[in-house]
């Protein structure tokens, strides 16, 4: 039995008939969801998974959640896949895991496991968690998380967004993503109730808002826009304590809408190898700016590399990337972590994100990055949506074309952009689209921006 399991358990001595996990299908007290994780791990030793072993799962939201405990029961890993594109993945995370990896096959608790070979002989109590992600030009890596990141990972999200017994934590987010899947964590350490949807619904997420005492929740900022456009102007119920916005950049005139009708919003901002949350500010409505994230969680340490990168090192940081060996340390710069995001830290110790690092654009022998530039578009008035990107250009290098949702007068947009952007930063042109390609995340793709872009005549 390794952390969540352990957890769980305490949860079914101490409340065994408090809500742990409700879903639309229905709903587990401790005690009941202690039950399914016992049956679980004795399924996966039936199949001679060894405790310290990975097991991948490619299932719904309320299935991953169900696999976590029962994995955690059993001392085996879980590696959440999404189900859209768990087979092209799975070659090569299968050779990341040294040819050990596991299938797990289960729906709603009823478990099916295809017999592999036996894991290597390792510590029970290390390797909990691995989450998938992509590496260089989208070939899958995978994240190794110890029951020690997460322990760490929840108390300093705990320290920061307070979360107690009889509190109800909404997850929308996808279960593959550490994003979604880490609610679980938090929930069974506070004992609180993880109040599951397997997908975003605006509608029904404002009815449980409303109808659950949902104290908690977590969304990327297309979703919290979605919300704010059902409650059409109406506030969120006084339960609501926190909901953390993360997953992508927050920008100006959606933080102000939110904040104008009484959103406790926490603008956020974490990745898989850091267990998800890693930074959350707490009071936007005192003088926030577009990226600004607060302070990194108690016990993380940062700081911006030479090329303005940021490093991150703490107790929650990965142990490293999955390898067959299972070394740890791979992706790892003497203990820092050196991300993939852009930031500044302020002279309070706030941490801003400007972008990723991979993304910036080279305008007019000028760096130009198009998170910025979305966000001074963003303000214009009829623009709902706005994403930037470039086309080769043999005087710019790269030509800067902004897709824009909504019912912009795009001759406005020219005169908005010459008045609040740098001539390097002004896009050449501007094109109206139906959407924009958003990942389950709620993160623009930018290689399908490339293409969509290279299709504009």
């Amino acid at each position: 039995m390794s952390l969540l399991a352990s957890w769980l358990r305490a949860g079914a001595c101490e409340r065994p008939h408090a809500c742990a996990l409700r879903a639309a299908t229905g709903e587990w007290t401790y005690r009941e969801l202690l039950v399914v994780a016992e049956r679980g791990a004795a399924c996966l030793r039936s199949a001679d998974v060894a405790a310290g072993g990975i097991v991948g799962c490619a299932a719904g939201a309320l299935d991953l959640a169900l696999a976590a405990v029962a994995c955690s029961a059993a001392g085996t890993a879980l590696l959440p896949l999404d189900p859209l594109t768990a087979a092209a993945a799975w070659p090569r995370l299968q050779e990341l895991a040294g040819g050990r990896l596991h299938c797990l096959r289960t729906r709603s608790g009823d478990w099916r496991l295809d017999r592999g070979p036996p894991a290597p002989t390792v510590d029970p109590d290390d390797l909990a968690l691995v989450i998938a992600s992509s590496g260089s030009e989208g070939e899958p890596k995978a994240v190794m998380l110890t029951n020690g990141n997460l322990a760490a990972a929840v108390a300093a999200s705990q320290q920061r967004l307070p979360l107690a017994a009889g509190d109800t934590w909404l997850g929308c987010l996808p279960l593959h993503h550490v994003g979604g899947i880490s609610l679980l964590f938090r929930c069974l350490r506070a004992g609180a109730t993880l109040l599951l949807h397997g997908s975003f619904s605006a509608p029904e997420i404002w009815r449980d808002l409303n109808e659950q005492a949902v104290s908690h929740i977590s969304l990327v900022p297309v979703m919290l826009a979605r919300l704010l456009d059902v409650a059409g102007g109406r506030p969120p119920p006084a339960s609501l304590r926190h909901a953390l916005i993360g997953g992508g950049a927050l920008s100006r005139p959606l933080c102000e809408r939110a904040l104008a009708t009484g959103w406790p919003i926490r603008p956020s901002w974490g990745l898989s190898e850091s267990a998800a949350q890693a930074a959350t500010l707490l009071d936007p409505e005192l003088g926030w700016q577009p990226g600004l994230v607060g302070e990194p969680l108690p016990g993380l340490a940062a700081r911006i590399a030479a090329d303005g990168r940021i490093c991150l090192r703490g107790a929650q940081v990965m142990a490293g990337y999955l390898n067959p060996e299972r070394r740890p340390g791979l992706g790892l710069v003497d203990g820092w972590l050196v991300t993939g995001d852009l930031g500044e830290i302020d002279a309070a110790g706030r941490l801003s994100i400007r972008g990723r690092a991979d993304d910036m654009l080279v305008s007019g022998g000028v760096n130009v990055h198009p998170a910025g530039v979305e966000d001074c578009l963003a303000a214009c008035p009829g623009v709902s949506d706005v994403a930037v990107t470039a086309t080769a250009d043999p005087e710019w290098g790269d030509s800067l074309l902004a897709l824009v949702v909504g019912q912009p007068d795009l001759q406005r947009l020219h005169e908005w952009s010459r008045q609040h952007l740098p001539p390097a930063s002004r896009p050449r042109r501007f094109r109206c689209v139906d959407r924009l390609p958003r990942n389950g995340m709620g993160k623009l793709e930018r290689a399908v921006l490339l293409r969509l872009a290279a299709e504009v005549v």
